[in-house]
Order: C-alpha cells, then sequence, then structure tokens
C-alpha cells in the first residue's frame, strides 16, 4: 500500500530545514513551497481523472499533501481529502481513513441504520392523522374556552361595577342577594373551567399517549447515538512520532469541550500524518487547500491553502506531532511592536494599534495594548481596554484609566454613540461591480468548528451592519470606506469577502482571503463624548492607503 499511495516528484525538487511546518500556518514563500505546489499539481491532476467526483467537488472539499521522506532518503509526497468522497473513504492514490467505519454490514452502519429506524417511527408517530387532527382540535377548543372564559369575566366584572353603584342603599335583602349573585358567579366560572377541561380530557389523552413514546423514543435515539459516537472515537486511534497510540476519547478528555466534535480525525492533517506515522516515512511540509465553491455560511476559496482547523484538530494534532521537531507558528511567536500614543489625559488615552499586535493577551506570549499600557499607566484603574481591534486590523483604539470612565465610554458603545470609519484596501477592482455607496446586513456566528473563523448564519448569527463608500482605485485594488454600526468580530473582513457582501476579500486577509504582506485594514477615525469635559473629541490617524 505504501508503494501505491507515495506519489514521487516527477523532476529532483530542493528542499531545506529538517523541521515539519506548523499545520496551523502555510505560507508559499519558502523554498519548500516548490515541493507543495507540484504535488497540489499533480493532486488536481488526480482530481480530474476522478469524472464521477466532479459533482461533489464542485461543491467545496478540502484537500491536504504532505510531503515525506522514506526510509531510503526518497522525497514523495501523499495526498488525503477531508471526510468522505461519494461515501467512500478509501478512493485510489488518497490515504484511507484513520478507521474506516463505512462498511456496509459493519458495526457502525448496523447501529446507524437502528438510529435511522427510531427517526422513521418517530416521523410516523408525530405525523399521524389521528394525533395532528387531535392537535389541531385541541387548539380551536382552547381559543373557544379562552373567549367563552374571557366574556364570563367581562360579565362578572360587569356585575360586580352595579353591585358597587348599589350597594350604599341597598336593602338587607338586596345586600344578601348579591352575595348569592357574586358568589353563584364565581362558582359557574369554576364549573366552566371544569367542563372545559372534561371536554379536552379524551383529546389530552391521545396527545400525552403519541408525546410520551415520542419522549421515549428520543431518549433511546440520543443514547443509541452517545454509544455509536462513543464506539466510533474509541477506534480512532492516532499515533505520534514517539510510537504512542492514543484514542480520540482520551486525547479530547481534558479539553474545554471533554468529548471529541463530530467529524473528529476525518481531517486531512491528522490522515496524512497517521499514514507517514504506519509506514515510516518522515513529514516534511504539509498544506491543506480548498477545491470548489465556497460553503453557503463561511468563506472559502478555490485553490487556497488554509490552515489545519483548531476545534477539531488542534487536540489532536498537538498529541501526533509529540516526537517530531515542528516549526512555531509565527503568528504565535512573541514580536516586539511600538504602540504609538496618540492622545493622552488623566481620563483616557488613545492609541495607534500596529497591525499584528493583540488588543487584549491572547493565549501566545505575544504582548497586547493592554500589556503596553498597563506598564505604561500603573495606576490605572479597572480593565482599561474598551474596545478591541482584530490582531491583524491596525489603528485608532481608546482605553479608560477609570473605572468610572471605563463605564461611561462602554455605554457610549453600546448606545451606538461611537462614530467609527475604517480604510481598506480589497484585492480587486470592483468599482464597476457594486454601488459606490451601500449597505451590507448579514449576520455572523462563530465557527465553532475552526476559531476564530466567522460565518455567515441568517438563522442563528447577531445582527452585523456595515456602510460601506468607495473612495478610488489604487493599482487594481478598490480603496474603500467602511462605517460599521455594529461590533462583531471579523464583521468588516466577512462583509467585504462574503459573496452577499462585496464578493472581495480584503487585501492580506489570511482567513477570508490570500496572504500578504498585512491586512490592509485600518481604523482611521474615532469620535466620541470624552466622559469628563463632555466635549465631541475626534481622532484620525493617516496611513499609506489613503
Amino acid at each position: 500500500m505504501t508503494n501505491r499511495l507515495l506519489h514521487r516528484f516527477d523532476k529532483s525538487l530542493p528542499i531545506e530545514g529538517s523541521r515539519l511546518n506548523s499545520p496551523f500556518y502555510y505560507t508559499p514563500s519558502l523554498i519548500n513551497d516548490v515541493m507543495v505546489r507540484e504535488a497540489v499539481k499533480q493532486i488536481k491532476d488526480m482530481i480530474a481523472n476522478h469524472a464521477e467526483w466532479c459533482d461533489e467537488v464542485a461543491l467545496g472539499k478540502m484537500f491536504g499533501v504532505l510531503v515525506v521522506e522514506d526510509t531510503e532518503g526518497h522525497i514523495g509526497f501523499l495526498a488525503a481529502y477531508s471526510g468522505q468522497i461519494g461515501g467512500k473513504e478509501d478512493w485510489e492514490g488518497f490515504v484511507p481513513a484513520v478507521f474506516d467505519y463505512l462498511q456496509p454490514d459493519g458495526y457502525f452502519a448496523v447501529h446507524e441504520r437502528e438510529i435511522s429506524d427510531i427517526n422513521h417511527q418517530m416521523d410516523v408517530l408525530l405525523n399521524d392523522s389521528g394525533y395532528l387532527s387531535a392537535l389541531e382540535v385541541r387548539q380551536s377548543m382552547e381559543v373557544r374556552h379562552l373567549e367563552e372564559v374571557a366574556a364570563f369575566q367581562a360579565e362578572m366584572r360587569e356585575a360586580k361595577k352595579r353591585r358597587d353603584d348599589r350597594r350604599a342603599t341597598a336593602t338587607t335583602e338586596e345586600t344578601a342577594a348579591m352575595i348569592r349573585e357574586s358568589q353563584w358567579m364565581k362558582a359557574e366560572l369554576r364549573r366552566i373551567k371544569r367542563r372545559h377541561q372534561s371536554e379536552v380530557g379524551s383529546l389530552e389523552k391521545r396527545i400525552k399517549e403519541v408525546e410520551t413514546e415520542a419522549s421515549r423514543l428520543r431518549k433511546e435515539r440520543k443514547q443509541k447515538s452517545d454509544d455509536l459516537q462513543r464506539w466510533l472515537f474509541s477506534h480512532f486511534v492516532m499515533c505520534n512520532a514517539l510510537g504512542e497510540k492514543r484514542d480520540l476519547l482520551e486525547i479530547f478528555a481534558h479539553t474545554p469541550q471533554g468529548v471529541p466534535p463530530s467529524g473528529a480525525g476525518e481531517c486531512c492533517a491528522p490522515k496524512l500524518l497517521q499514514f507517514a506515522f504506519l509506514h515510516g516515512l518522515k513529514p516534511l511540509r504539509i498544506a491543506e487547500f480548498w477545491q470548489g465553491a465556497s460553503p453557503k455560511g463561511e468563506i472559502r476559496h478555490h485553490n487556497h491553502f488554509y490552515p489545519a482547523c483548531r476545534s477539531k484538530c488542534l487536540p489532536i494534532l498537538d498529541f501526533m506531532l509529540q516526537g517530531l521537531e515542528v516549526e512555531p507558528n509565527p503568528l504565535e511567536e512573541p514580536e516586539r511592536k511600538d504602540l504609538e500614543i496618540v492622545y493622552d489625559d488623566d481620563h483616557i488615552v488613545v492609541v495607534n494599534k500596529p497591525s499584528g499586535m493583540l488588543a487584549v493577551p491572547g493565549k501566545t506570549a505575544r504582548e497586547s495594548v493592554y500589556s503596553i499600557l498597563r506598564q505604561r499607566y500603573p495606576q490605572a484603574e479597572g480593565p482599561m481596554i474598551v474596545h478591541r481591534l482584530d490582531m491583524a486590523t491596525s489603528g485608532l483604539m481608546v482605553a479608560a484609566k477609570t473605572m468610572w470612565v471605563y463605564h461611561a465610554l462602554q455605554r457610549q458603545f453600546e448606545q451606538h454613540e461611537v462614530k467609527k470609519r475604517y480604510v481598506a484596501l480589497l484585492e480587486r477592482d470592483i468599482s464597476k461591480l457594486v454601488p459606490t455607496r451601500g449597505t451590507i446586513s448579514l449576520p455572523l456566528r462563530p465557527d465553532m468548528m475552526d476559531h476564530p473563523r466567522q460565518v455567515v448564519d441568517k438563522i442563528h448569527g447577531k445582527e452585523a451592519i456595515t456602510d460601506y463608500e468607495i473612495l478610488g482605485v489604487e493599482n487594481g485594488h478598490t480603496l474603500i470606506a467602511l462605517y460599521p454600526h455594529t461590533g462583531r468580530t471579523h464583521q468588516l473582513r466577512v462583509h467585504c469577502a462574503h459573496p452577499e457582501g462585496l464578493g472581495c476579500p480584503i487585501l492580506g486577509d489570511a482567513l477570508y482571503g490570500t496572504p500578504a504582506d498585512r491586512l490592509h485594514l485600518h481604523a482611521k477615525q474615532l469620535t466620541f463624548t470624552h466622559p469628563i469635559t463632555g466635549e465631541k473629541v475626534q481622532f484620525i490617524i493617516h496611513t499609506t492607503m489613503d
């Protein structure tokens, strides 16, 4: 199998360094990229030779390449795809799944059919004509009962008003009669409600029988599904360069979620490394690239390289890479940058954050605006950081030196009283493709499987609104002003890149477009009310994009 799946290069290619690049960072700038590019070219030819893949790959699929060295010092590469294609995990030329659970009569298929049978039972049960009719009749009866009760209660209020008007001049006999009337009406209201309960009783019995059985089936389905997932994850036994083995349940046991997410172990990187370790191949270079259309919610570009996903792959690869020399992820390396102070008084400080600096401390040793300001103003109170910019975004930020000012500024942001103007360069000239001015409204939520990416989700996403204005074209790039009304994570980046937004990523956007020297997005203008003086203040920082 090794010879069949270890593809050779057509010519001798250069290689430098002995360390594997980080699966969470790939940039086509090193000399080893020659090998990756050649491998990707051959993989695309392999994809083209599978005519039966055409429709599925056109919808979008991640492929991976791992350049390796065999025990005799020969260089070649392995190819992989994420998940399955056409319901298969073992297409010729691509490494197999870590664990093939798709056999038609295997354990997984048998128990998956049991779960499907339960789904079918629930569909039959909840779509039964008698049950649906009972629900409809109950609803109409409840409406009629509410109307009857409301009408009688209105009559009771009118009767009480009449009694109150007569009470001052009523005789003893009239007072007694009014008491009897009040008591009768209260009793009659109870009789009406009991009659209603009696009328719906037989319906409720039928409905409760169905819903009790449906609840039982849901619990059975969940138990079977949980058991099947645990069985599946226990059979995904991953290897590392030290020869150690650990299943996915063990790997994810100490993560915040505690259990593997669906699809864990089926991405390209784990597949490639697993095959390499099992067959004595030394990993040299790894990369994943997207083929086909972008998924509806998230943003993926045809032929673009992407890092391994973090929620599914990070815990797995942390284990699998043990024993290998791996280059550090440049995005996690400490980096010192100058932080320009634009304005400073006893209450606030306004800074010009450079691209590449965190706003607040992350999981790495990188310095942040917060850490620098804490050192510079040790007497400052409270959290200081009122709002944030993405690490890759440059521009204006305001910080508070006292807790009172912090809360005052926060209120201004929450009430959308702070005005922000960004400028950006887009990858292409779109000046003739979209209106010069407009508004983008695309709701966003985090991609739970690939932090920190955001996806467009019109059902579960949070409202995100951006006004834009095209300012001109520079060297084939659109210069644009962006005015966010909301402050969602990566809002401007997604609104520019998404097909339902401007359909063109910001230049240098490694997440939603193509990497470059930097993300060309700058928070140029910030306007707010000074919490102490009450004056409207405005700060503007020009950039080379202006």
